[in-house]
């Protein structure tokens, strides 16, 4: 992870009920290269809210992304419209279990996001900043695009993955969802939680269709 020190810096989801999470295309994708991953974060009009990427560049990077996939060691890093770092993700390698560890601009943890266990569905869990669950997603196989956030059985949020046509859903790994925050006492860093695990769902489930 880089240890330069990033300046501080934040984004304010408060008052915002739905985003909307775009991967920006690129064409070296159309001929079945996997490239550095990058997304950008609007709101329900369209205003820039925030974007994210992946840090890995250069050749060896390109080639671990082609073979380990998602089950790589890589950062995203996230950054408000002028260009500041507001969090740091960090995916260690796994063979199993994926996980995305999340750090304030300071270094701070955030919080993380643990994929458990599971055979018929989809599943993971959202941590806080001291471990402990704060939010359950489980996918059934009957709604591979759809997955709830529940906390004590309650939903709290949902991320949708929309359909992006025909030749983006073949051939490329552009790929648009919605997080809507269906429960309004949500806090501030349960949201962007919510937020970054859009990004880990598509990196998990959605992101090699070569």
């Amino acid at each position: 992870m880089n240890s330069t020190k990033a300046p501080t810096s934040s984004i304010s989801l408060s008052g915002i009920n739905k985003l909307r999470v775009h991967q920006v295309h690129e064409f070296a994708e159309l001929l079945g290269f996997e490239t550095r991953n990058k997304y950008q974060i609007l709101t329900e009009s369209g205003q820039m809210l925030a974007f994210a990427a992946e840090q890995q560049k250069g050749l060896w990077n390109l080639l671990v992304r082609q073979y380990l996939g998602h089950w790589r060691k890589f950062d995203v890093l996230f950054f408000n419209p002028n260009r500041e770092i507001i969090l740091v993700c960090h995916h260690p390698f796994r063979w199993f279990f994926e996980r995305i560890e999340v750090r304030d601009s300071d270094g701070k943890l955030f919080g993380a996001i643990q994929k458990r266990f599971a055979i018929f569905t989809k599943r993971f869990d959202v941590e806080n900043e001291r471990g402990l669950v704060i939010m359950e997603v489980a996918s059934p196989l009957w709604k591979i695009w759809s997955f709830v956030f529940k906390t004590h059985g309650k939903a709290t949020a949902k991320v949708t993955k929309n359909w992006s046509g025909i030749l983006s859903e073949a051939f490329t790994d552009k790929d648009n969802f919605t997080v809507e925050y269906t429960d309004t006492s949500l806090s501030e860093n349960e949201k962007k939680l919510v937020m970054v695990s859009s990004v880990f769902i598509d990196l998990l489930y959605f992101e090699n269709k070569k």
